[in-house]
């Protein structure tokens, strides 16, 4: 029984991290994009893509080709790539840091937090 009470906590404190793996959705089509796998390091959160979900006929691994020229992920692999940067914990959210929208090249403020 005091196993299972363990177990059972571990399950919840791991459900309410943002520390994992993610399925992203196009806002479009509501169709799966990529899973980005969320880690930690030096205190901060980052994010970087680790599959896309290409349709054929698309480049299966693309390179970030409107990324600015000054940002160092320019002309770099979209697989692999940090794409969420030094975010911060501030109570139940993360924020202060970046993401990186390597479709466009645009880089957008952000903010995480998990839902029910």
């Amino acid at each position: 029984m005091r196993l299972l009470l363990l177990l059972l906590i571990s399950f919840s404190s791991f459900s309410q991290s943002v520390i994992g793996q993610w399925k992203t959705i196009d806002d479009n089509t509501n169709e799966p994009k990529s899973v980005v796998e969320i880690f930690e390091r030096d205190g901060k959160v980052f994010g970087k893509v680790i599959k896309l979900f290409r349709k054929p006929g698309e480049n299966q691994d693309p390179i970030c080709d409107l990324c600015d020229t000054k940002d160092a992920r320019y002309k770099k692999k979209v697989i692999g790539m940090e794409i969420m940067r030094n975010m911060v914990r501030d109570d139940d959210e993360y924020s202060g840091g970046d993401v990186l929208d390597p479709e466009n090249g645009k880089v957008y403020r952000g903010k995480i937090w998990l839902e029910n």
